[in-house]
């Protein structure tokens, strides 16, 4: 293991009261050297807990015995989800964003995992390119599903190429596999106008019905270009591309919903948005699993905005069931959201938001008549290119959309582009030229808001 160590203790739990610290480094469970977060829950399972543990400034590891109920969290958390080394992707994709980012921003984000265990704790993708015997015996053993998987296209030839990885040919074996022995997965396929759009996504849908029936979703989803891409096959889809992607995905949502009694294949929000025409209502999804990838995340904003129940399964990932999982990444906490109490009186009222977003947010606030809120578009100038998403709005171009804003006006900023407080520029709350309130991005908790507001007389109803 390679310097895991407790980052807090639960009061009244099992180890609160031993010998434990945070910030001890944890060496062995039960005699054992836990590889990642999953193989721990299960060496802290039983009745009698051993552990090992290094404290800094001590010259000998020391021995902690705890005693609980079987099942019951050890009350630990672990300041990092895999304990050996992360899996890095070997790809080298023609679409990858992360070979599109600016110079300067945080290492953290330059990394590129293509690990199993990330997709079974986090919902991130794995193209199983690096995939084993071992893992394919494990995940089954241990029965850790759902898994996320980059398909792309079934297409061997153009799969290798895509990825610019020989293994990309072959390595969709093991998502028949995985399938076989019935581990629930979610697929997407990145969508890249002129590649693998068309006839090869045809074909692609094609095998997904006959080679992989059992693959619960499929997301279409399109490719993000910014100003940085080297790339030069990159670039975005056309309204009339984005409406041939919609159409085929429609085509063969009705295809899987008459075959196996349920819809699996889905064209993402921004599809909609870039064809021109209003993303799909809550009543088209079976589910939510695929909502970091926009499928059906519009609608869920407008039914919880509306005050109506969402579908539960937001596809967050698992690492809330397995006791100590760290929320890393984009799962880690955002930064403290807006209390009702911090709008102040006789105060106008102002949403940032990304491109995107803008003109459903307008549409939504008007029909719930919050006409008098406006609406301050971020123009992403950072990234540049076709990222309009909210979620990649950075600190700079926040600062520029601010600049004219009137001192009496409150400006309530979505969280979804903080992390641990931070935009992806690394700059924070507080470097804005003016002050911001963070609201969670649900429509429920910016809905509570603005009723807050309303209450106020700030509002018009």
């Amino acid at each position: 293991m390679s310097g895991v160590r407790i980052s807090s203790i639960s009061a009244s739990s099992p180890a609160a009261g031993t010998d434990v610290a945070v910030g001890d480094e944890l060496i062995s469970i039960n005699g054992r050297e836990p590889t990642d977060i999953i193989e721990y829950q299960q060496l802290i399972d039983g009745e009698i807990v051993s552990l090992v543990l290094q404290r800094e400034g001590r010259a000998l590891r020391h021995k902690v015995m705890i005693s609980k109920e079987v099942g019951q969290p050890l009350g630990l958390s672990i300041d990092s989800a895999v304990f050996d080394r992360i899996r890095t992707c070997d790809n080298h994709c023609t679409f990858c964003f992360i070979y599109q980012l600016p110079k300067g921003m945080r290492r953290s984000l330059y990394v590129k995992d293509d690990d199993f265990r990330l997709s079974f704790l986090y919902g991130n993708y794995t193209t199983l390119t690096r995939f084993t015997e071992f893992d394919l015996e494990r995940v089954i053993e241990e029965k850790l599903s759902p898994l996320y998987v980059s398909i792309h296209t079934t297409n061997p030839e153009l799969r290798a190429e895509m990825l610019r990885n020989p293994r990309g040919a072959t390595s969709l074996r093991w998502l028949r596999e995985l399938l076989k022995a019935g581990i629930e997965v979610h697929a997407q396929v990145v969508v890249c106008p002129g590649i693998n759009d068309g006839d090869e996504l045809e074909r692609t849908l094609q095998d997904v019905v006959t080679l992989y029936p059992e693959l619960v979703t499929i997301a279409l989803v399109p490719v993000g270009v910014s100003d940085f891409t080297m790339e030069e096959t990159m670039r975005s889809h056309t309204s009339q591309e984005a409406n041939s992607v919609i159409e085929l995905a429609e085509k063969y949502r009705r295809l899987t919903k008459e075959l196996f009694g349920r819809v699996s294949v889905y064209a993402s929000d921004e599809f909609y948005l870039v064809a021109g025409r209003t993303p799909q209502p809550a009543g088209e999804f079976e589910s939510l699993d695929q909502a970091e990838n926009g499928i059906g995340l519009v609608a869920a904003f407008v039914e919880s905005f509306a005050g109506h129940a969402v579908m539960d399964r937001l596809g967050t990932g698992f690492f809330q069931s397995v006791d100590g999982a760290p929320a890393l990444g984009y799962r880690a906490p955002r930064t403290p959201e807006v209390r009702t109490s911090d709008i102040s009186e006789g105060r106008d009222v102002a949403l940032l938001t990304g491109e995107y977003a803008a003109p459903i947010l307008r549409d939504l606030l008007d029909r719930h008549r919050y006409d008098d809120v406006r609406i301050i578009t971020v123009e992403n100038r950072y990234f540049g290119g076709n990222i309009k998403v909210a979620g990649l709005m950075t600190g700079q171009d926040i600062q520029r959309a601010l600049a004219d804003v009137p001192t009496t006006t409150t400006c309530l900023l979505p969280d979804v582009c903080l992390s641990e407080g931070r935009f992806l520029d690394g700059l924070s709350v507080e470097d804005l030229p003016h002050p911001v309130k963070i609201v969670r991005t649900t429509g429920q908790d910016l809905r509570s808001v603005l009723e807050h507001v309303r209450t106020k007389g700030l509002v018009h109803s």
